[in-house]
């Protein structure tokens, strides 16, 4: 996929284009109609200059350091957060049973996580972690809300193979809930949660996450495809959000975020996806 437009994008634009167009040579040979249809026309280029911006897909220069992960998405950082797991997705013999816990926003719960919550190995329900009682499975993980100006365009954090991927709708709706993307709850939109094995054999967690406007996300790559840092992997369109967990002691983070009060950065740091870099291996893993 080349620079420019992002796939999907250049029939919506060349159709308003050529509407806009078609009614502004109308309107002004034939017949105005007191003005409205050049005013029509108008509109309809107005809405592809606003599709040419949603659409675009800039190239962008890969950092190419070791033990780093860039970012996943162009946008603002909301928070980061030192993360454990509480508890999983359950299986069907385990709803059946009875042995979940029901939350009306983000559906059932097994009450304990995965025997290795770092494989990431189904969808884990997380707590933050207080200061003093830091543990050795615990996660970072790095929120980024996409507003409708910024690229859509997802990419991978760091080179590996994308071991899963999975598509939640979310509860309570056929396609829902749609909570704003900046909201944290969120998080149970509709969203589709990648995990990817990276080449050092870490592996992190990759989560797309609808917003209050989007319905669609849109993955170019399928499961155990191989990708490269920065490669593009899929598209959210219009307003939305992508989280990232990775395992708390193999990285860091430097990223200033909305809830860091920082007056330079009251929404967080602007992140440009490929480019801008959100973690650094521990030294140790070096």
């Amino acid at each position: 996929m080349m620079a420019g437009l992002a796939p999907g994008g250049h029939g919506p634009v060349l159709m308003m284009s050529m509407m806009g167009v078609s009614a502004l040579i109308i309107g002004t040979i034939i017949d105005p109609v007191a003005g409205l249809i050049p005013m029509f026309g108008i509109l309809c280029l107005m809405a592809a200059a606003f599709m040419v911006n949603f659409w675009r897909d800039p190239d962008r220069p890969i950092p190419r350091t070791e033990g780093i992960l860039v970012s996943p998405a162009d946008g603002h950082a909301m928070f980061l957060r030192r993360e454990r797991a509480i508890g999983r997705r359950p299986t069907k013999s385990e709803v059946e049973q009875g042995q979940t816990d029901h939350d009306a926003l983000s559906g059932d719960w097994y009450p304990r996580p995965l025997e290795t919550p770092l494989s990431f190995a189904t969808e884990q329900r997380f707590e933050p972690v207080e200061p003093g009682d830091e543990g050795p499975d615990d996660v970072w993980r790095l929120a980024i809300f996409m507003s409708p100006l910024d690229v859509h365009v997802n990419r991978a954090p760091d080179a590996g193979v994308l071991e899963r991927i999975e598509h939640r709708t979310g509860k309570g709706m056929r396609r829902g809930p749609f909570r704003a993307a900046f909201k944290k709850e969120s998080q149970y939109n509709e969203r589709v949660r990648s995990v990817y094995l990276l080449e050092n054999g870490i592996r992190i967690e990759m989560t797309q996450i609808s917003g209050a406007l989007a319905r669609t996300i849109l993955p170019y790559v399928g499961q155990d495809a191989q990708v490269r840092r920065g490669q593009r992997i899929g598209m959210i369109r219009l307003g939305s959000r992508v989280d990232v967990r990775v395992p708390a002691h193999r990285f860091s983070s430097s990223v200033i975020t909305a809830e860091n009060g920082d007056s330079n950065h009251p929404k967080g740091m602007h992140l440009q996806a490929g480019r801008s870099v959100v973690f650094t291996l521990a030294e140790e893993d070096e």
